[in-house]
């Protein structure tokens, strides 16, 4: 790595330390209860950096001092929160829906089915159903696919895989839903 790349390093992990318990307490008022066990304020906020640092390095975001990061910073965490409480209320996964339960189960079958881990031939089943799937994908379809599987969100697919709109995303995306739904 040459000079530029450790001075940029340098420069993002001070804007890192310089920020992020701010930005940290700015999620957790932004994200209620019931969000808050789905989704961690800091791991909105790892997303945010990843998300200004990849749009300031191709120049979609420019801060001429530290106030005005710190206002793009939060203006990113803000909206964040809200795209990802609104995604867990979206219809299958509504939080509104999810029933607690008791502090102390004691039905000892309920316990077991909290703690399932999968059994082998569902592993087996998921790794020829992707192997399927992978084969008859091409190189931006398999970039997508595995940036989906790994959490991100069409907008942060787009943003990671160069020369791909958040749009083909989504096609991409609901073509592997019709050839999955067509392998059921």
């Amino acid at each position: 790595m040459d000079d530029s790349g450790q001075n940029t390093t340098a420069e993002a992990r001070a804007v890192f330390d310089r920020f992020s318990r701010r930005l940290i307490a700015v999620a957790r008022t932004r994200l209620d209860r019931r969000t808050q066990r789905k989704i961690d304020a800091e791991d909105v906020v790892q997303s945010v950096f990843r998300s200004f640092f990849t749009r300031r390095e191709t120049g979609q975001l420019a801060a001429d001092n530290s106030d005005d990061m710190w206002k793009i910073l939060v203006v990113l965490t803000v909206r964040k929160c809200a795209r990802k409480a609104r995604d867990l209320r979206a219809a299958k996964r509504d939080l509104r829906r999810e029933v607690e339960l008791p502090a102390n189960p004691t039905d000892i079958d309920l316990m077991f089915a909290i703690d399932r881990q999968p059994m082998p031939d569902e592993i087996a089943m998921l790794v020829e159903t992707l192997d399927r799937l992978m084969a008859g994908a091409t190189d931006v379809e398999r970039e997508i696919i595995v940036a989906r599987l790994d959490g991100f969100g069409p907008r942060e697919i787009s943003e990671r895989i160069a020369g791909v709109s958040e749009r083909k995303v989504y096609r991409v995306l609901a073509q592997v839903r019709k050839r999955l739904e067509a392998d059921m």
